[in-house]
């Protein structure tokens, strides 16, 4: 009897069911939380700086002050999001829990004093530190703890936006370019959703988007959106380029690292007054929703560029993604000048379309458009999404992606390396 039991499949996996149900419950519901206070900080903080513009002329201190905690306090996190990566591909550390509380505190004074950030990477770093001390507290196999990593992952990023579907997948694609890491689907998924209710009982709201009407697909209309999508790929690849450009360029002329965002501070400050607008820093969610419905400048996307990969290359702190939304929602709305299509579509695709060449997953991020924006409007946003992944080149956000399938057959040799190799 009981050799006829070990043969049943199901048992096994029932166990497993339950297992990581009661783990993801749990996690899910620290990150969500933990992501509705993120949440709630920065519109506290977008406000007060709103209202009280002279915060700006502080960001230079803001930035020494980021600068010393990081250099003092957390070297050994300041790899952020790729730490996360790393530890997924080869599981030697515990991730510090300590990578929350900096990261929060970095991104609440990035925002507060005017720099140009997002919210993404700190909730997945907070979801990642968070989740990954159940495998601390119950000695997790090394197997586990890589999924624990994952599930934080999933959690950070399914809480902070509203969308458990384009969470789960966006941690299971994320890790290797070309690959899929099944082995944490159901961990990944559940986390997400329980996330996802965890920030809502916070009484949290997410942004919502209106594309608008939605035309027939077409060849016409997919003759449209191919060449706006490489547009879309370009943009993300120069982003992805930027950030180790101003980072480099910081290293080289400032040795100490504290005075890197310090000597940034000023610089963005000075830009702001010279620009005399606060358009492009913050999260920049007015433009991001305005775009929708107004068509954007043409330059609006590239100022968005310049500032966000020159604010974190020099060592502030936060997200990319919602900079990202702003670069390819602008983009995309710019563009209905010239291309025959509504600007909301165009500005939607643009939406997920750079961040999917940025990452690198174009699957996440068209569960993500479907999710913010319907099912009406799949076929666009999948297209958009796959040409801007492939535009993109081997290049992104994340230098510690690794490349299991390159993206052409006459890159095979990069199989294997991450994108940070030369």
């Amino acid at each position: 009897m009981n050799s006829k039991l070990k043969e049943i499949e199901q048992l096994p996996i029932l166990v497993y069911l339950i297992k990581w149900i009661v783990i993801s419950m749990a996690a899910g519901a620290l990150v969500g939380s933990a992501s509705a206070i993120l949440l709630l900080s920065l519109e506290w903080a977008t406000n007060t700086r709103e209202a009280n513009l002279w915060l700006i002329a502080l960001l230079p201190l803001a930035g020494l002050a980021i600068g010393l905690m990081y250099h003092y306090l957390g070297s050994s996190v300041v790899k952020g999001n790729n730490y996360l990566l790393e530890e997924v591909h080869s599981s030697k550390h515990i991730i510090p829990f300590k990578m929350a509380p900096l990261i929060y505190i970095g991104t609440v004074i990035t925002h507060l004093f005017g720099g140009s950030a997002g919210r993404e990477g700190t909730a997945v770093q907070m979801g990642g530190a968070i989740a990954d001390q159940f495998s601390k507290w119950f000695k997790f196999h090394p197997r586990d703890h890589k999924i624990m990593v994952m599930v934080g992952i999933s959690s950070g990023f399914a809480s902070v936006f509203g969308t458990p579907l384009a969470g789960a997948v966006f941690a299971l694609e994320v890790i290797t370019i070309g690959r899929v890491k099944y082995d944490a689907i159901l961990p990944c998924f559940m986390s997400a959703v329980f996330a996802n209710m965890a920030c809502h009982l916070w009484n949290v709201s997410h942004t919502h988007y209106a594309i608008g009407a939605i035309p027939e697909l077409s060849l016409s209309s997919i003759a449209v959106i191919v060449p706006a999508s490489i547009l879309f790929g370009i943009a993300a690849m120069i982003f992805s380029r930027m950030i180790p450009f101003w980072s480099k360029l910081a290293s080289k002329y400032i040795k100490y690292p504290p005075l890197r965002p310090f000597a940034g501070g000023i610089l963005i400050a000075l830009s702001v007054y010279a620009l005399g607008t606060t358009k492009y820093i913050g999260l920049g969610v007015p433009t991001i929703v305005e775009s929708f419905t107004v068509q954007q400048e043409w330059y609006d996307f590239m100022l968005k560029i310049i500032l966000t990969t020159f604010t974190i290359g020099v060592g502030f702190k936060g997200g990319e993604v919602t900079p990202l939304f702003f670069i390819g929602a602008t983009l995309g709305s710019a563009l209905s000048a010239i291309a025959p299509l509504p600007t909301g579509l165009l500005a939607g695709i643009g939406f997920v379309a750079v961040f999917a060449g940025a990452t690198n997953t174009p699957i996440a991020c068209t569960l993500m458009g479907i999710e913010l924006f319907g099912a009406e409007s799949a076929v666009y946003i999948a297209i958009g999404c796959v040409v801007a992944y492939l535009f993109s080149g081997h290049t992104g956000i994340y230098s510690s992606q690794i490349i299991e399938n390159p993206k052409h057959p006459v890159f095979i040799k990069r199989k294997g390396h991450r994108l940070s190799d030369k």
